[in-house]
């Protein structure tokens, strides 16, 4: 009986993930855990013996959408622009889906109402997935396949080109979000490398001679 229990637990608190995350992109982080709960099917209580507060939640939620993202950066025999294109295709699924919108959205609405908590979905989110991708870089800069450069201004500048201008027009345009699109993605990817391009080594130069003329014979 151990085992299904655990398991029944385990897929009551996936659920409750998933109901927080659809709820609070709907309502804002304002929405009730009696929300979550409903949308979930499981009673209050059930949601307080998984999560003791709604911070603890929604952290829970921004936890594993992170981590989900993080492991296309695993090396798995892979080269270091197949984890870029891994990694770029997640990114902007994640970041420019509706839901990634309007996560984007909550917290700018309740960040001064509630610092603590777009501090944690920092700490929890962004900050986490640039300090991992800038390792990534830092290893490729180490091996020669990228010229040595800050780590991360590099990430900076990866994250930027890949949602950065698109972010503002689907949150403002009213455009919906777009469809992956891999092709744009790798030419995000390859715009990229080709800027951090390894300095191929200078030919050696060879030195020159000064031939005497033969003298002229009289």
């Amino acid at each position: 009986m151990t085992p299904l229990i655990e398991t029944d637990a385990h897929d009551c608190r996936a659920r409750l993930i998933q109901a927080a995350a659809e709820v609070f992109v709907e309502e804002g982080y304002r929405a009730s855990v009696e929300r979550v709960a409903a949308r979930a099917g499981v009673a209050r209580q059930t949601l307080y013996n998984h999560f003791p507060c709604k911070a603890d939640l929604f952290g829970e939620v921004v936890r594993q959408s992170t981590a989900a993202l993080l492991i296309t950066l695993d090396a798995n025999q892979q080269t270091l622009r197949e984890r870029l294109l891994r990694f770029g295709a997640m990114y902007r699924s994640k970041l420019l889906s509706a839901e990634g919108l309007g996560f984007f959205r909550i917290l700018a609405a309740e960040a001064v109402r509630f610092p603590e908590l777009a501090a944690s979905f920092y700490r929890t989110g962004p900050a986490q997935t640039a300090a991992r991708l800038s390792v990534v870089l830092k290893e490729a800069m180490s091996k020669g396949e990228m010229r040595p450069e800050s780590p991360e201004f590099a990430t900076n500048l990866l994250l930027s080109m890949l949602v950065g201008a698109d972010r503002s027009h689907y949150l403002f345009s009213g455009d919906p979000p777009p469809d992956p699109d891999p092709e744009n993605v790798a030419r995000i990817i390859d715009c990229f490398l080709r800027a951090f391009a390894p300095v191929a080594p200078e030919a050696p130069r060879l030195s020159s001679f000064t031939s005497a003329s033969p003298r002229s014979i009289p």
